[in-house]
């Protein structure tokens, strides 16, 4: 019988991927449709559903490398296969670390206040801007991702996870994972942090009286801006929280049936889905949406509202 923390992380792994798998795709399906419609994306519903694609592809890579794992470590440790799903795991990674870059340097140019000539000219061709920091994201993701097939050395890993055999495996040495980190996760790490507190500081500043209306409430204008912080603010502490699990993870900071171990694989697991979900919180039609589909799940009468609801959008 396999170990406890192997049954729960193939349990939390399971349904992590069903979950996540429903809110990226819901992400990036319910912009789909406002495109066939004819309605035109802004930049944040382009980054979104580039986002959700590559969770998805996250996702459902992960769950087939860790169940091989977890199952079969003598297939995992053969080094073709080890080799395809290192490559296969970090290009999705990597790029969704960027593409959460791209959403940070939106919401500060729609924040942030400029006055100098040359930062408002790039806030207005923001729409045209997006696209291409989507496409140098991934460029990036793929030029730093595809090497690991080639930097690896040779280690011993457990040939599964019931019993005690070893045998020879392929892994990323440190001449590869040094430099890719800092590029494609430290740095990342850093703009979205930057961004953040520029983002934050800039609201605190600017807020005057003209935020709210007679009624002490929020305006939209305002609500937007708030809205936009607060998300990126949680990405970036479910960005921090990934990150730290990662590294504790390649250093071996934990046994692997230990505690520590499965709460860094339960982060690692939770990522993907909690990040739709904020995105979803943070984007009133996505949110109204999702409220609409959980009300269709437990009240037959309203199914046949939600068709009423995609057209209006």
């Amino acid at each position: 019988m396999p170990p406890t923390y192997i049954v729960a992380s193939m349990t939390v792994l399971g349904a992590s991927t069903i979950f996540g798998v429903f809110t990226n795709l819901l992400i990036v399906i319910v912009n789909i449709v406002d495109k066939v419609r004819g309605r035109k994306l802004n930049p944040s519903d382009l980054i979104m559903v580039t986002l959700g694609s590559f969770n998805v592809l996250f996702q459902l890579i992960m769950l087939v490398n860790d169940y091989v794992s977890f199952l079969d470590g003598k297939l995992y440790s053969s080094e073709q296969i080890y080799t395809l799903f290192t490559v296969l795991l970090v290009l999705p990674i990597f790029s969704s670390f960027w593409i959460t870059v791209c959403l940070s340097v939106y919401y500060y140019l729609q924040i942030r206040i400029f006055t100098h000539q040359c930062l408002i000219r790039l806030k207005q061709g923001v729409s045209q801007l997006i696209p291409k920091l989507l496409i140098a994201s991934v460029f990036t993701s793929v030029a730093n991702g595809v090497p690991a097939a080639w930097y690896r050395h040779k280690d011993h890993l457990s040939s599964s996870i019931f019993n005690n055999q070893s045998l020879t495996a392929s892994k990323a040495n440190i001449a590869y994972m040094l430099p890719s980190t800092v590029i494609s996760c430290s740095l990342p790490l850093t703009v979205i942090g930057i961004a953040n507190g520029i983002i934050i500081k800039s609201l605190l500043s600017h807020s005057h009286k003209d935020d709210r209306n007679a009624n002490g409430d929020l305006s939209p204008r305002a609500e937007a801006r708030f809205r936009a912080a607060r998300t990126i603010g949680t990405l970036l502490l479910l960005y921090i929280s990934f990150y730290v699990s990662e590294v504790l993870l390649l250093i071996d900071t934990f046994p692997r049936n230990s505690p520590g171990f499965c709460g860094c694989l339960m982060i690692i697991y939770i990522y993907p889905p909690a990040q739709s979900v904020v995105l979803i919180l943070g984007s009133p039609k996505l949110k109204q949406i999702s409220i609409s589909l959980l009300q269709c799940l437990f009240s037959k009468e309203q199914s046949k509202n939600i068709e009423i609801l995609f057209i209006k959008l």
